[in-house]
């Protein structure tokens, strides 16, 4: 079982790149006034056909080719129901992917967040062909990061240079401090 929350957010982009995604919109929702905790990941990959959407709960259920188990969604769904909440996903073959998982923020089981700056640092960072989206929003004040918006300023400069990589955590974090604050 993932400890951190940020690990399955890693787990499903990861699938996002494996399915060929160009645009992924990666979106946390946090509110402590409706106990709501909620995270989002939509992409325009080539999707599962209706029986592979339906078998992908099973931890036998696998497009890898090195093991024969999946077990990020199960153990992801497993969390959602532990902390009174669902999964949703959602699939078009050629089309895409959205899932969407849900928990009670303040549930005793709910697992931490994690390092999310780290966790968005290495996916928008190490996929310089895909477009991402990250929008963090924590009780109404929202911080969102575009990598086409970033990748157009730098001008040729790639995302996975050093001092880029190191300012893109540094956005990420100092964002998240910023609307935590209310800022």
């Amino acid at each position: 079982m993932m400890e951190e929350l940020s690990m399955h957010i890693l787990d499903i982009a990861e699938n996002s790149i494996t399915a060929s995604a160009t645009d992924v919109y990666i979106e946390i929702n946090e509110d402590t006034v409706c106990n709501t905790f909620v995270f989002t990941i939509k992409d325009n990959g080539c999707g599962m056909n209706k029986e592979m959407v339906e078998n992908v709960r099973s931890p036998f259920t696998t497009s890898r080719t090195t093991r024969r188990v999946g077990l990020g969604i199960p153990f992801l769904e497993q969390t959602c129901i532990q902390c009174n909440g669902n999964l949703l996903l959602e699939s078009e073959e050629g089309t895409g992917t959205t899932l969407i998982a849900t928990m009670h923020h303040d549930h005793i089981d709910r697992p931490p967040l994690g390092d999310i700056a780290s966790t968005m640092q290495i996916i928008l960072c190490l996929n310089e062909n895909i477009n991402f989206i990250y929008k963090h929003v924590v009780n109404g004040n929202e911080f969102v990061i575009d990598t086409k918006e970033i990748k157009d300023e730098l001008d040729g400069v790639p995302l996975n240079q050093p001092d880029v990589m190191l300012w893109m955590k540094e956005t990420v974090q100092e964002g998240l401090q910023d609307i935590k604050q209310g800022l």
